[in-house]
């Protein structure tokens, strides 16, 4: 059986672990990685697009980081009951035409027993940004 530690029910503590580890899967930018923490039909909503399943996942992000590069996270922990999790996040990337953008969001997320993300639903707005005003340099 398919497991991703910790599990729910979750403590501040395990949840605040719990974000650090999808922080830094989504900050290693390698989809397969990241759609591991999620249940095979996981659900999705991400801004405007909906996406279900880890096949789905990989493709989602395999597009994202082609897209934004230079791209780096950073998750809070908001609240937390047994097996959901809310966080605030902020992530800068470059596009490909150079210039640097950060986004700003919410994700609500909900957790099977084997501590499989099953629902993800982000909502993110974006920013124009001068290099000079990046807060996250690698």
């Amino acid at each position: 059986m398919e497991q991703k530690h910790p599990l729910p029910p979750f403590t501040l503590e395990t949840a605040i672990e719990k974000i650090q580890l999808a922080e830094d899967a989504w900050n290693s930018q390698d989809p397969e990685r990241v759609s591991k923490a999620y249940t095979v039909d996981s659900e999705w909503r991400n801004r405007d697009q909906f996406v279900n399943g880890r096949e789905e996942i990989v493709k989602f992000l395999s597009g994202k980081w082609e897209r934004e590069l230079n791209y780096k996270l950073k998750k809070e922990y908001w609240a937390h009951t047994e097996n959901r999790i809310a966080v605030r996040f902020e992530y800068e990337y470059q596009t490909k035409e150079g210039n640097w953008v950060r986004a700003y969001g919410n994700e609500n997320w909900e957790f099977d027993e084997n501590g499989l993300m099953a629902k993800r639903y982000a909502s993110i707005n974006d920013l124009a940004i001068k290099e000079e005003d990046r807060k996250f340099r690698s």
